[in-house]
């Protein structure tokens, strides 16, 4: 019986795997120039890590995959990481408490999909910017995103702007209940744009003086400053949320980003505090992130702004050109019938120690062909003495 892959999970073939490595490396590369160092966190978390900050929403939550961690008699619940975010907030606050730290990340995570049709184990390169909590803190990670996708080559990447505090500051004007509220921050943060004007209908003398800010869809800042120049008096505390907005747009418009803002179109997480930013690129979502204020005091590590996104890598690698990356500083050995296999080896390991990837097959293709016979090596038709005068042909 054929053994089938469990549903939701994928294999990556060579061909498949070097796209996703060269995907990879460009995103760590971009992250450290900027001057963001690389860390790793388990794959396994504690489930409370998830739950008693209200880090992931309802929703998300439904979705982790948690077992029971045995030790003895007892087991404490865990889950395999639903978010990269979270995890590297927990290390920040265990070891890193008090610095400003910029922190990159390349991990899996691990969300249940009900068909099985789309991905369960998912693949994202992030980076998270903790202790400050300017407007130029939430530019810089718009123009990192933004730059390190130009440098994989994916052109035409949309920017659409929310801002969780303003959304909940909505939320808090139409009259719902604590629990009420929470329901429809978390419904927004999942993308449903509709709750907004269901809210609406308890006040509609509220609703309609909040509708310009829910259908605001503006491509600068200059949209931000006429609503807050228009806000009524009874309106006047969301001033706080808007001026915070209109500070990072007016920073991204300095630096020539193009963005959309649509304040009720926020998906993210729950523990979103301020402004949020999604990227889309041929009408699908590539990445994402948003400030978490909050995050890092309800982990026990002191109150300090933080701030990150993610670029989903599944998304990326089919957008990106497959190149010959398999043929790039190969070598093929050919060696004939009768040639003592630690000539060969020897070949292959000068090689190898040039920097070239060698490999020992007939059949195999590759950019460079050597032939290993009796009387010696042989590049390109013309024999040769050693495997530096190999070297000095194929680089000369």
């Amino acid at each position: 019986m054929k053994i089938q892959r469990c549903k939701g999970m994928r294999d990556l073939r060579p061909d498949e795997m070097a796209v996703f490595r060269r995907v990879e490396a460009a995103c760590l590369a971009s992250f450290d120039a900027w001057g963001y160092r690389e860390v790793r966190t388990p794959t396994i978390e504690h489930l409370h890590l998830f739950t008693s900050a209200g880090t992931l929403t309802p929703g998300q939550l439904g979705k982790v995959y948690s077992f029971l961690d045995w030790d003895g008699w007892s087991g404490e619940r865990v889950v395999l990481r639903p978010d990269g975010t979270i995890p590297v907030a927990r290390l920040y606050a265990d070891t890193l408490a008090g610095q400003t730290a910029r922190l990159s990340y390349s991990s899996n995570i691990f969300m249940f999909e009900e068909t099985g049709e789309r991905p369960r184990e998912r693949w994202q390169c992030g980076v998270e910017l903790i202790g400050d909590g300017s407007a130029a803190a939430d530019a810089e990670l718009v123009s990192l995103s933004l730059e390190t996708l130009k440098k994989l080559g994916i052109k035409n990447v949309e920017v659409r702007l929310s801002h969780a505090g303003l959304v909940m500051a909505l939320l808090e004007k139409l009259g719902l209940g604590d629990e009420e509220r929470h329901k429809a921050f978390d419904r927004i943060l999942d993308g449903d744009a509709a709750v907004l004007a269901e809210a609406g209908k308890t006040s509609p003398e509220l609703a309609g003086a909040l509708k310009p800010l829910v259908q605001m869809k503006g491509p600068s800042a200059g949209s931000l400053r006429n609503q807050q120049a228009a806000l009524p008096p009874e309106l006047s505390d969301l001033k706080a949320h808007l001026g915070e907005f209109l500070e990072t747009a007016a920073v991204l418009d300095e630096l020539g980003v193009d963005y959309r803002i649509n304040i009720a179109s926020g998906a993210g997480f729950e523990y979103y505090t301020g402004l949020i930013f999604q990227l889309y690129a041929g009408g699908e979502k590539i990445g994402g992130g948003g400030r978490y204020d909050a995050l890092i005091a309800a982990m026990g590590g002191g109150d300090e702004p933080a701030a990150g996104f993610a670029l989903y890598l599944d998304q990326i690698v089919k957008l990106v050109k497959p190149q010959e990356i398999q043929s790039d500083g190969a070598v093929c050995l050919r060696v004939a019938d009768g040639v003592p296999a630690g000539r060969a080896f020897e070949a292959a390991a000068g090689l190898r120690e040039a920097g070239y990837r060698v490999v020992m097959d007939p059949k195999a293709e590759a950019q460079h062909v050597v032939q290993v016979n009796e009387a010696g090596l042989v590049y390109g038709g013309t024999p040769c003495e050693s495997v530096a005068d190999v070297l000095k042909r194929m680089e000369g």
